[in-house]
């Protein structure tokens, strides 16, 4: 009897061994992307300006900033919408003839700017510049929910990774009987728009252009990618 039960664990196992060398598997990424529109930009703007004396060329910044300031809190962004990005205050030389002169200063503070009216955008940069601004380095979009784009990216990751499998294993001559691991290998938004912002000219009459910045809204991307072992045979 104890012989008939060991004869029988022995071909168990052998059966599972030989089960196990017939499996096959499969390690696939999937990816999946989804869109959404924007719903809160930060502007970044600021002011540059030259002296020969560095009190002088910081001083036309810190008033040009000033005014910056009550223009854009007079078209109703929070003040704490309205922070300091970068300040530098450096010596400019001239290099000419081998030699190192020192001719003007160089003073630049720039803003954050941060709006939830998207449509605003352009009109605050207009607003801005002709209140002293100079500089124009940018407009970051985001979007204050990305929950929901996050779960249907994750989604079609998996149906991406899924439809990958069953290709490969179909060309291999195997059927997909499993998964044995599922990964997230991560989740990032993203704005797909590059040089959103145009200066439009509004002819009033022959006489009168005035100039306008146009911003389009930003289309943002949450994409998301997994990785999935599948078992096939």
């Amino acid at each position: 009897m104890k012989r008939l039960m060991t004869l029988t664990l022995a071909v168990i196992m052998l059966l599972t061994a030989c089960m196990a060398a017939a499996e096959t598997k499969l390690t696939v990424t999937g990816n999946g992307e989804t869109r959404i529109s924007a719903d809160t930009a930060v502007i970044s703007l600021g002011v540059s300006a030259r002296d020969k004396n560095v009190l002088k060329a910081q001083q036309q910044v810190n008033e040009a900033i000033a005014a910056i300031r009550k223009a854009l809190i007079g078209l109703g962004v929070p003040e704490e919408n309205i922070t300091t990005d970068y300040i530098s205050i450096g010596a400019v030389y001239d290099y000419s003839f081998d030699l190192a002169r020192l001719t003007a200063y160089s003073a630049t503070t720039t803003l954050a700017v941060k709006v939830t009216d998207i449509d605003k955008v352009g009109t605050l940069i207009d607003a801005a510049f002709a209140s002293g601004a100079n500089d124009l380095n940018g407009i970051t979009f985001s979007a204050s929910d990305t929950e929901q784009a996050k779960a249907e990216s994750l989604k079609m990751a998996v149906e991406n990774a899924k439809a990958k499998a069953e290709i490969l294993a179909e060309a291999a001559g195997l059927r997909i009987t499993g998964i044995e691991v599922i990964s997230e290998g991560g989740v990032y938004s993203y704005s797909n728009t590059v040089g959103n912002v145009y200066a439009r000219d509004l002819k009033m009459d022959e006489a009168y252009v005035e100039a306008g910045t146009v911003v389009q809204a930003a289309k943002l991307i949450v994409s998301a990618s997994v990785s999935i072992t599948f078992t096939a045979e």
